[in-house]
């Protein structure tokens, strides 16, 4: 008798088996429980991230980031006056902290960019004129740096070599 015909035992077997594996919600092949693989989560990438999405009001100060440079489908394209540069949906204010909307794109240059700025439901693009300031709040910027070469990535630290079960490769198995 081979491994193939078992006869109807189902069991846990390469990627998944029982729960989510790359199955998503489909169950899997059934067998053993929830098999080996990656529990009932869903499979790859499920069960994180999320619940940041609330409206947090506006920050208590903001500085100049850019100016306005032209309008593009309802869209602003503004020209950066700051070195660092903004997190993508970081939120763009006026100078007396009313939010226009969020950072869509960055284009251009390093040293020398631009960003495209998603405006909110009430906001029109053409009530903008040439060289109006935009304002951002600014821990919600990242240091210029960060994206030149030879920089050093900050590693995610707490991972450790693997430990428990017999090394890192392949989640220790």
């Amino acid at each position: 008798m081979g491994f193939g015909d078992r006869g109807g035992r189902g069991g846990g077997g390469f990627r998944g088996g029982g729960g989510g594996g790359y199955g998503g919600d489909r169950g899997g092949r059934g067998g053993r429980g929830g098999g080996r693989g990656f529990g009932g989560r869903g499979g790859r990438g499920g069960g994180r991230g999320g619940g940041r999405s609330f409206d947090q009001g506006p920050p208590e100060s903001v500085i100049e980031v850019a100016e306005f440079s032209h309008s593009c489908e309802n869209e602003l394209v503004v020209r950066a006056t700051v070195k660092d540069v903004p997190y993508f949906n970081a939120p763009i204010f006026t100078e007396s902290m009313q939010q226009i909307g969020k950072v869509d794109e960055i284009l251009g240059q390093v040293r020398d960019y631009y960003f495209s700025v998603k405006l909110g439901d009430n906001m029109n693009a053409r009530s903008f004129k040439l060289k109006d300031k935009v304002y951002i709040d600014p821990n919600k910027l990242l240091p210029l740096s960060r994206f030149l070469p030879g920089a050093k990535p900050q590693r995610g630290g707490g991972r450790g070599r693997g430990g428990g079960r017999g090394g890192g490769f392949r989640g220790g198995r």
